[in-house]
C-alpha cells in the first residue's frame, strides 16, 4: 500500500516545527561601578535555566575583564556583527557605562524584534545614555538596607509573574528608581509603601514593555546570591526571558491605573471623587501651601520630607447627605483624617503612637471614641464607610461598625468653617502626616 507523499511530509514539518532549536542567548556580566558578589551565580542559573527548559541556550558570556578594566570583550562581543544570529541580551547586574561600540546600533537592534533582559542593577548601568534608559524604562536612583518586601503581582497572567501569586515575598536590596514613567512600561511586581519608611507610593519593583518588535522585561531583584538560587525568583526570570524571546504570550502594554466603580456600586447610584490618574475635581485648602499631593499608581499621596508639611486636600463638590466610601494607608507615627463636609473629622492615626481620648484611629475627632477596637497597623489598607444625615454620622472600619448615628452638634476642630448643617466638600489632611488614600466614591443622600 502506497502513502501519499504530501501528508508525510507535512507531518514532518510540523515534528520540526516543535523540535525547534533553542534560541541563542548572550549573557553580559561586564561591569564599570559595583561588582555584585551574586554575579557567578547569576551566570550558572540563567545558563542552567537555559539548559533545562531546552529553550534558549547561552552561547556567549560578555564579562568586561575583572572590575571592568578591560573592554575588550563588551567591543567585540556586542559588536552588531557579532550579534547577528542572537536572539536575544541579559544584562545580569551590569554597572556603569559599557563599551558597546554602537550603543544606538544596539537599540535598535532591540527595536528590531530581539529581546532584552535585565537583572537587578541592569539599571545602574548607562546614567548618560538617555536612549538605553528609556528602553529598559526607568533609572537606579538609591536603595536603603536590606529588607524582606511584599512585593503585589499585578499581572498573575503573565509568565514572568504567574507563579508568584498575589503577593511575593522576598528579602533583597530594593531599588528607588527616577526617569520611571508607570505609562510606559507593563508593571509586573510593585510596593505601594517605600521599603523602609513605608510611606505610600509607587515603587516599582519588576516590569516589561513592548520596545518596537522587540520585548524588554527587566526586574530589579537579584542582588544576594540566595534569591538567585531560590525557584521562586528562577521561574520570575525564566517566564520574563521566555516573554522577552517571543516563546510565551503575555500582555506588554501598560496598565490602567485608574480607580473604578463596581458594577454594584454603579447601579447604587455611587460616583468615583478621585480617578485614580490626577488630581481632577480636587484643590489646595490654601493655594501658598506645599504641592504635597502626587497621584502614582491609582493612589493619592501625601508626601513632604521629614519635619515639613504638606496641605489639605479637599473636593471641588459640595455635598450635604451622603455615604462616602475610601481606602487608606498610613507609615507609622503618621496622622492624618477625612473631613465630611469640611467639618467633622474621622480620625487617622497610628494608634502605636502618642494620642488622645478621641482621637485615635476611626475616632470622630474631639467627640466619640470607636465603639471596638477595628484600626490595623500602619503600612496595611483600612477601608471606611462613612455615613452622614443631618448631624448624625455611622461609620464603618474595616468591616466593624464602631459609630452608630453619632450626634454631632459642632465642628470637631480644623473645620473649614462653622457652617456645620450646610453641604461642604470632602477634606483630606494633609499638613499633620503622611498618607495615601485609593478608590474614593461618594453617593449622596439628598
Amino acid at each position: 500500500m502506497k502513502f501519499p507523499y504530501l501528508p508525510l511530509a507535512l507531518a514532518l514539518t510540523g515534528w520540526m516545527a516543535v523540535e525547534a532549536a533553542p534560541k541563542k542567548v548572550i549573557v553580559v556580566t561586564a561591569t564599570k561601578g559595583f561588582r555584585h558578589s551574586s554575579i557567578a551565580t547569576a551566570e550558572n542559573v540563567i545558563t542552567t535555566l537555559g539548559e533545562t527548559s531546552g529553550e534558549f541556550t547561552v552561547v556567549d558570556y560578555v564579562r568586561g575583564g575583572p572590575n571592568g578594566t578591560d573592554d575588550t570583550d563588551v567591543k567585540e562581543k556586542l559588536s552588531l556583527s557579532h550579534l547577528q544570529g542572537i536572539d536575544a541580551v541579559i544584562f545580569a547586574n551590569t554597572t556603569g557605562d559599557l563599551a558597546i561600540p554602537d550603543r544606538e546600533g544596539f537599540l535598535k537592534w532591540v527595536q528590531a524584534g530581539h529581546g532584552f533582559i535585565g537583572m537587578h542593577s541592569c539599571s545602574d548601568t548607562f546614567h548618560g545614555f538617555p536612549g538605553f534608559i528609556e528602553m529598559l524604562g526607568g533609572e537606579f536612583k538609591t536603595h536603603g538596607a536590606q529588607v524582606q518586601v511584599d512585593a503585589y503581582n499585578q499581572d498573575p497572567a503573565h509568565p514572568a509573574t504567574r507563579s508568584l501569586g498575589p503577593i511575593y515575598t522576598v528579602f533583597d536590596e530594593i531599588y528607588e528608581f527616577k526617569s520611571f514613567d508607570r505609562s510606559k512600561v507593563h508593571g509586573l511586581l510593585t510596593l505601594d509603601k517605600h521599603p523602609q519608611t513605608h510611606v505610600p507610593g509607587d515603587h516599582a519593583v519588576s516590569w516589561c514593555k513592548e520596545v518596537g518588535k522587540g520585548r524588554v522585561f527587566y526586574t530589579s531583584l537579584g542582588h544576594r546570591e540566595d534569591v538567585w538560587s531560590s525557584t521562586a525568583y528562577q521561574k520570575h526570570i525564566l517566564g520574563g526571558i521566555e516573554w522577552a524571546l517571543g516563546l510565551a504570550p503575555g500582555d506588554g502594554k501598560p496598565l490602567d491605573t485608574a480607580n473604578h466603580l463596581s458594577a454594584a456600586e454603579a447601579r447604587d447610584g455611587f460616583k468615583l471623587l478621585f480617578n485614580g490618574k490626577d488630581l481632577s475635581g480636587w484643590k489646595y485648602r490654601s493655594a501658598d501651601g506645599p504641592k504635597s499631593w502626587d497621584v502614582e499608581n491609582g493612589m493619592l499621596c501625601n508626601h513632604f520630607e521629614n519635619g515639613g508639611h504638606g496641605t489639605d486636600l479637599l473636593t471641588e463638590g459640595r455635598y450635604k447627605d451622603f455615604i462616602l466610601r475610601y481606602e487608606y494607608q498610613i507609615p507609622p507615627k503618621s496622622n492624618s483624617g477625612v473631613y465630611l463636609r469640611g467639618r467633622y473629622e474621622i480620625q487617622i492615626f497610628d494608634d502605636a503612637g502618642d494620642g488622645h481620648d478621641k482621637g485615635k484611629n476611626g475616632d470622630i475627632y474631639n467627640v466619640a471614641s470607636c465603639a471596638l477596637i477595628a484600626a490595623r497597623k500602619p503600612g496595611q489598607w483600612q477601608t471606611v464607610e462613612a455615613r452622614i444625615i443631618g448631624q448624625k454620622i455611622t461609620v464603618i472600619l474595616n468591616g466593624i461598625k464602631v459609630h452608630d448615628g453619632v450626634l454631632v452638634e459642632h465642628a470637631t476642630g480644623g473645620e473649614l468653617d462653622d457652617n456645620t448643617d450646610q453641604p461642604g466638600p470632602i477634606l483630606f489632611q494633609g499638613d499633620h502626616g503622611q498618607v495615601g488614600f485609593r478608590n474614593v466614591r461618594i453617593k449622596a443622600l439628598n
